[in-house]
């Protein structure tokens, strides 16, 4: 009788022990899925579908040639809910007119263009120069091409041949020839303006 509820008890513990050794089993590959499946699904978000380093292109729109692109890096994102170009690394664009002169030249230490909105975000040390030589330096500048419109909520310094303004929030058309400054900070005559808000930055790649 003793040893009949031995062997009972023996088979019993031995049943327990192997349901919680599968049961370990089956949470560990479970855990381990999740770990192998979560980067995956992350990463393709995340990754660049296409990354081109060196570039120097020409972007056109209904057949004409619109602007020139030099960048050490471009990194293009169609994965996303709005896909984006990403230059990372710095950018130096040049925009033409019709006859293929260059009206306008931007550099930016980071960039992004969303290309179903047609739509530029220029982040950092932002400067443009355009075609009557008049110098714009600012940290954000949006450019909206489907408005045909520059804009900034940022400070905006413009330096113009005989003076310098100063001020937050500016509008501009693209060719940043007819712009205004939303709240005007200072006009100063060049040689008159205060040292931290002169900016030598090259505007040329």
């Amino acid at each position: 009788m003793t040893k009949t509820t031995h062997s009972t008890l023996l088979n019993s513990g031995l049943s327990l022990v192997a349901s919680l050794v599968l049961a370990a089993c089956f949470f560990a590959a479970c855990s381990n899925g999740e770990k192998a499946l979560a980067p995956a699904v992350n990463d393709s978000i995340v990754r660049p579908m296409m990354t081109s380093t060196g570039v120097s292109t020409l972007i056109s729109d209904s057949g004409v040639i619109r602007y020139k692109i030099i960048a050490e890096q471009w990194d293009v994102y169609d994965r996303l809910d709005t896909s984006k170009w990403a230059f990372e690394k710095g950018v130096y664009l040049e925009k033409y007119d019709n006859l293929m002169r260059i009206d306008a030249k931007v550099k930016a230490d980071t960039a992004y263009y969303y290309d179903k909105l047609k739509l530029w975000d220029l982040r950092g040390h932002v400067d443009i120069m355009n075609i009557k030589g008049e110098k714009f330096n600012t940290e954000q500048l949006f450019w909206d091409q489907a408005k045909e419109q520059v804009y900034s909520d940022r400070f905006i310094r413009i330096q113009q041949i005989d003076k310098i303004l100063t001020g937050y929030g500016f509008t501009s058309n693209q060719q940043f020839t007819d712009y205004i400054i939303h709240n005007t900070a200072g006009i100063f005559p060049v040689e008159d303006a205060p040292q931290d808000s002169v900016r030598t930055d090259s505007i040329h790649s």
